[in-house]
């Protein structure tokens, strides 16, 4: 059961995890266990204080990984690598965080819809949960990218030279193509929803 202060983990030099609500040694699949089970936790450098929470937990993402539970795709890994140092940097962690949250939400419905459908319409519910669940992620897309609604780029401004230019023009380049894989996703989900 999760408590309302977050526990406090320390993370030792000899890369030692010790849990100050037990007060035993953890390890980082026991960190992940406590992710599963909703309990709130802090890990913080036991020298300096600093809250080192971040790096630990994308840790346990690079074990998993590791072990073959593949849950990030390639591409995804490549885009979100792309982002940093971007402009679209500071959107995007609220954007993950909301459409995650939604999915979590729609995943309990649709786990929901499972069990009862293994008496009934099964195929009606899959169908119906997965319009929901395209109609809320395209939403989400035109709300975080506004141009990708129309599936159109618009017009592009007129090329520069020199080093600003080519900055510019690269940049254009790299929104072309987000543009056209939003566009081309928009296009999937749409058939997606549609096939009956």
């Amino acid at each position: 059961m999760a408590s309302e202060q977050p526990t406090i983990i320390k993370k030792y030099a000899n890369r030692r995890l010790y849990h100050t609500g037990t007060s035993t040694y953890v390890t980082l699949e026991d960190l992940a266990r406590m992710v599963k089970d909703g309990e709130d936790f802090v890990v913080t450098d036991a020298k300096t204080g600093e809250d080192i929470t971040r790096a630990v937990l994308g840790q346990i993402i690079f074990e998993q990984e590791s072990r073959g539970q593949h849950l990030l795709p390639i591409t995804f890994l490549r885009q979100l690598i792309r982002f940093y140092g971007d402009q679209m940097q500071v959107i995007l962690p609220s954007y993950l965080e909301s459409s995650l949250t939604s999915f979590t939400d729609n995943q309990e419905k649709l786990r929901d819809q499972m069990a009862r459908a293994l008496s009934g319409n099964a195929l009606g519910l899959m169908e119906d949960q997965t319009r929901r669940n395209m109609e809320m992620f395209s939403e989400a897309m035109r709300m975080w990218m506004p141009f990708a609604a129309s599936g159109e780029a618009g017009p592009r401004p007129p090329s520069k030279t020199g080093e600003g230019g080519a900055k510019s023009d690269a940049r254009d380049k790299e929104l072309e193509s987000l543009r056209r894989q939003l566009a081309e996703m928009q296009k999937t989900l749409e058939t997606i929803a549609g096939k009956k």
